[in-house]
């Protein structure tokens, strides 16, 4: 007992100051709890070390001749603690006992044995079946201390084995490790076989979602494996983290927002997101057609510019003209005449032949007084005809300076104008104008034609 003692205060020495290894970054510490067997046969027939040549084969001879050469407890007689450290490459340290009753084929009187070794290892699981793969090879290389009886020699040991992992945290373990003892005398040269179980623990997965916090993008939220461990609160298949609507399921097309009314725009960027409406009015109807949304339209059902709400513009006398540009908006008229009725030809007529009795004395635009009744007249018919607008033209013959002509034009159609107005005619619906001696109604050349080119 006293040697199990000892190995018990080496295990918890070295089990505190090393640094050993486990799975992966995930889970990087593993406790290994297993059977052991020493094999002290096939090791070679090299004459070294405590026990005789003639106990031993040749190297790997018999390896696997459980009967007659290994020593087993059935007890757990081995445990391990490890540490990943990166790149497939983990630290173990392991502490073990056993009862050799056989030196090859020898039968000897349960030697005991005790055993501390610490291994470097690589695995080869990522390489041959690729990353979480249930099969997990590995290699490792290290040293140890082992006592047999009273006797203690180092070793240099040389490890293979297999884990198959049954779930993330939980694998069985197989393992051959070939020790080399440095004493030639007191050494003891042989194999230690191990199988048993490996737990592996120390992977913090903050949200409590079964995603580790190493491999997971939103660590402080749970979330789904298929998104790295970031959540998808709607469901809709985008993860909330590129979603414009985490909280309401939406297409891909609006970046996870809904279209409510199926407008083709998303409900965030639609001003009237239960009614299908136009892109050019933020997603609202415009039932008229007329471009001017539904709300902000006096008239919805009936098309009208934006000017008057939305409504059409009434034609009142119904000639046409809308009344906003109808001069006369209660007497039907014509277009080309701002909806105003037009004079009846005879009527213009009228006017143009007393006109042309309007006398003024020579080279003078004073009226002479004898066409004051002419005057009236022509008031008489701008009386009757009050909606319509009328031009009042002077013209002159070419006896005279040009200059002067156009002068005296002027004059003597703005004389006519002022006694039309003096009569009571509003002067807004009169317009006097002078054209000298520019349109002649006949030739200048006889005193005929000159007199006929004298008018108003």
């Amino acid at each position: 007992m006293k040697h199990l003692s000892r190995l018990l205060v080496a295990s918890l020495l070295v089990l505190g100051l090393s640094t050993v290894s486990a799975q992966d970054e995930n889970n990087p510490w593993a406790i290994g709890i297993e059977f052991n067997a020493v094999d002290t046969y096939p090791v070679g027939t090299e004459d070294v070390g405590r026990f005789p040549a003639n106990t031993r084969g040749e190297f790997a001879a018999e390896y696997f001749n459980v009967n007659d050469h290994w020593s087993i407890i059935p007890i757990v007689t081995k445990l391990s603690v490890g540490k990943y450290v990166g790149s497939g490459f983990t630290l173990t340290a392991a502490g073990s006992v056993n009862s050799i009753t056989k030196v090859g084929d020898t039968r000897v009187d349960n030697l005991s044995y005790y055993a501390l070794d610490g291994t470097i290892g690589y695995s080869l699981r990522d390489v041959i079946g690729g990353p979480g793969g249930i099969i997990d090879p590995h290699l490792g290389v290290g040293g140890g201390y082992t006592w047999i009886d009273d006797i203690g020699f180092g070793t240099a040991n040389a490890t293979l084995g297999f884990t198959f992992w049954l779930s993330e945290q939980f694998g069985l373990n197989i393992q051959s490790t070939y020790k080399h003892a440095f004493e030639d005398v007191y050494g003891v040269i042989h194999f230690q076989h191990s199988a048993g179980a490996k737990f592996t623990f120390g992977g913090k997965d903050t949200d409590g979602d079964g995603i580790y916090d190493k491999d997971d993008e939103c660590p402080e939220t749970p979330g789904l494996p298929e998104y790295n461990g970031c959540p998808d609160s709607d469901g809709d298949g985008i993860e909330d983290r590129n979603d414009a609507c985490p909280d309401v399921a939406g297409p891909a097309e609006f970046n996870g927002c809904p279209d409510t009314d199926g407008d083709g725009i998303a409900d965030p960027n639609d001003a009237c997101p239960t009614v299908a409406g136009l892109k050019t009015l933020g997603g609202c109807p415009d039932t008229d057609g007329d471009g001017i949304k539904d709300g902000d339209d006096n008239c919805p059902n009936e098309a009208g510019p934006a000017a008057n709400g939305g409504c059409p513009y009434p034609d009142s006398d119904g000639d046409g003209v809308l009344d906003k540009d109808d001069n006369c908006p209660d007497v039907a008229g014509t277009v080309a005449n701002d909806g105003c009725p037009e004079l009846p030809e005879v009527v213009q007529k009228a006017l143009r032949d007393y006109a042309k009795t309007i006398l003024f004395n020579t080279g003078k635009t004073d009226i002479k007084f004898e066409s004051a009744e002419i005057l009236a007249n022509i008031s008489g018919i701008l009386n009757e005809y009050d909606n319509a607008t009328f031009y009042i033209d002077g013209h002159t013959d070419s006896v005279g300076g040009e200059e002067n002509n156009q002068k005296l034009s002027e004059g003597r159609a703005a004389s006519v104008k002022a006694l039309l107005v003096n009569d009571g005619i509003d002067e807004s619906r009169l317009t006097s104008r002078g054209f000298g001696e520019s349109q002649p109604l006949m030739s200048n050349d006889t005193r005929d034609g000159r007199e006929r080119n004298r008018r108003v």
